[in-house]
């Protein structure tokens, strides 16, 4: 009777049938919550590292040998992998197939019996404590009463401590007796990231791994591969800027990209980028760095309003100007840094070019820029001070060195203040000389001493009638320093008074024709022009004079008294020729031979002749 009930049982779909209800509706799928990025590609094994290759090559030939520290410490920035490595370390100690075999290694192609609990932190036995808010003594006994007691099902403990500088020194010193004698079913893993504040007592007992900051060209290919599993089409330049922005964090780039996948709506481009994170355009901070080192007010002002009206924040825009003035003073020193990854073309090219500038320049803008950012993230209207801050810089960025100041100083004292130097023409119709800077620096500087010391003497104005009087003038003066320079590295071309002009011989100094310049001005009370030619100029004064020697030598050889010498003296050498008119040297008579031709007289010195001379 069942059976032919359940036979003819009427279809839902069948209407007018009474006592019969329809079926209700299937229930609506209700899609589980998102995952983000950082969670979701999160490494499960050694071999999803990205840049730590070192700790990974420590870590696997530990695991080979047995030689496995019961206690690691992990120290890193935010985001680089601590406590994900702390986990797969875990996994590791406790990997076992559901067949039972299985051991220790970090070779974890295949997924064991307690792989999902423990890389998702839900295992029994790996327990995971966050010391940021368990910092009393109390937390770290619990842990030391537990450790006595052998693991439920795994085959080690694995106690994972997040940020274990936070724990007080009570719980610290609580925690070293079971750190440095655990059990041997046991293992600690800490991280942290001040690795400072963690006493040396607890450091000594644990096996340190420092994880390194992943670098901008690593971490553009992680995340170029993600967009690729999401279906996400993403610029490289919007690439490089979340990398950058990241610093290094692996779980940083993945919020930004997960932020930027949201708000371009699957297609991210670097304006998208820069509008989320508040970035100037690269290239208009290179504009805007231009206008700056030439000195144009105008311009750079115009640029920042520009970018600020654009959405971009006046701190970020400093923090850019910064970080391409570090980077155009790292080509200067190191021209290979251009070959970085995370730099665009355009940044690199026009980096190359602004290269030239002088390295006193580009410090001095670091170090305004370093302070300027502070004053406009602590500034009421930030906009103000970031202009203050660019006109401070378009000011500053052609005075001159502490040298030139002085000697426009000197300059100015010969003319008597009159005929100053040209003004440079300034943004905004604005006028101002660099002589006028240094010199207004000065006075204001030393108020006092300039109104009560008497003015300095002007240096006697010197005539120098050639180079010969040159060389005199630097004996006289005894910079001896000076005077071998000029005997032995120039190679005169022209001299007249007022200019030198010479070749450098192989060996000078590179800095010879400025300290020359230098010093002849302070010698003769007026401007010296000393410029290097690419002729070949004359001689050097001490080739001059060792090429008379060796033809004096010969000479003095060649005479019939002398070749009687050294024949009658075997081995014997000249030492040295004196003319016998000096008054310093006494002639020493020599027996006349009227018939030979030789001279009634003739100077030598026999003094201290030996069997050897």
């Amino acid at each position: 009777m069942t059976e032919d009930f359940e036979q003819h049982r009427p279809s839902a779909d069948e209407p007018g049938l009474p006592g019969f209800a329809p079926a209700p509706a299937a229930p609506a799928v209700v899609p589980g919550p998102y995952r983000v990025l950082a969670r979701k590609y999160r490494p499960q094994r050694f071999e999803d590292l990205i840049g730590q290759d070192a700790m990974v090559r420590t870590l696997a030939n530990a695991f080979e040998t047995g030689r496995i520290p019961q206690a690691w410490i992990l120290t890193g920035v935010r985001g680089v992998g601590k406590t994900t490595t702390a986990r797969i370390l875990a996994r590791g100690l406790n990997f076992i197939r559901a067949d039972g075999s299985g051991g220790p290694t970090v070779s974890l192609t295949e997924e064991g019996v307690h792989c999902r609990a423990v890389m998702e932190g839900r295992h029994i036995d790996i327990l995971e404590m966050d010391a940021a808010s368990n910092t009393s003594v109390d937390d770290v006994r619990q842990i030391n009463d537990a450790v006595r007691y052998a693991p439920t099902s795994a085959r080690y403990k694995v106690y994972i401590i997040d940020e274990v500088h936070m724990l007080s020194k009570s719980a610290f010193n609580a925690f070293l007796k079971t750190l440095e004698e655990p059990p041997p079913f046991v293992f600690n893993d800490s991280a942290t990231t001040e690795i400072r504040q963690v006493p040396v007592t607890i450091l000594s007992r644990c096996q340190r791994f420092d994880l390194r900051r992943v670098e901008s060209g690593v971490l553009m290919n992680h995340l170029r591969g993600i967009c690729a599993k999401e279906g996400v089409t993403l610029e490289d330049e919007a690439l490089a800027l979340i990398a950058r922005a990241a610093e290094g964090s692996v779980r940083d780039s993945l919020s930004l990209l997960d932020q930027a996948i949201a708000h371009g709506g699957g297609h991210v481009d670097a304006d998208t980028v820069r509008l989320m994170l508040g970035l100037a355009d690269r290239t208009r901070v290179i504009d805007l760095f231009e206008a700056v080192m030439k000195g144009d007010v105008a311009t750079a002002l115009k640029e920042l309003r520009d970018q600020y009206d654009s959405g971009a924040d006046p701190a970020a825009i400093v923090a850019d100007l910064a970080e391409f003035t570090h980077f155009v003073t790292r080509l200067k020193v190191v021209p290979g840094a251009a070959m970085d990854g995370a730099v665009s073309e355009t940044e690199r090219d026009r980096g190359m070019k602004a290269s030239v500038l002088p390295m006193r320049v580009l410090s001095r803008a670091w170090q305004m820029l370093l302070k300027g950012h502070r004053e406009v993230l602590d500034s009421a209207k930030p906009v103000a001070a970031a202009e203050m801050l660019l006109i401070r810089l378009a000011y500053a960025s052609d005075l001159p060195t502490p040298d030139e100041a002085l000697r426009k100083l000197s300059d100015r004292s010969e003319t008597g203040g009159s005929g100053g130097p040209a003004p440079a023409p300034r943004g905004g119709g604005e006028t101002a000389s660099r002589g006028g800077l240094a010199i207004a620096a000065r006075s204001e500087a030393q108020p006092m001493a300039a109104a009560s010391a008497p003015a300095p003497a002007a240096a006697p104005h010197l005539r120098l009638d050639g180079f010969g009087a040159l060389v005199a003038l630097a004996e006289e003066k005894r910079d001896i320093g000076v005077k071998i320079a000029l005997e032995r590295d120039v190679r005169l071309v022209r001299f007249e008074d007022g200019r030198l002009e010479f070749a450098p011989a192989e060996g000078a100094s590179p800095q010879l024709a400025a300290d020359l310049s230098r010093k002849i001005s302070e010698w003769t009370g007026r401007r010296w022009i000393v410029a290097l030619s690419s002729e070949e100029g004359a001689p050097t004064l001490r080739e001059v004079s060792e090429k008379e020697k060796s033809e004096r030598l010969t000479g003095v050889r060649a005479h019939p008294l002398v070749q009687a010498v050294m024949d009658r003296f075997p081995g014997a050498q000249i030492v040295a020729i004196r003319d016998a008119a000096d008054p310093a040297v006494e002639a020493v008579p020599v027996p006349t031979e009227d018939d030979d031709g030789i001279p009634g007289e003739f100077g030598f010195d026999f003094g201290g002749l030996d069997e050897d001379h």
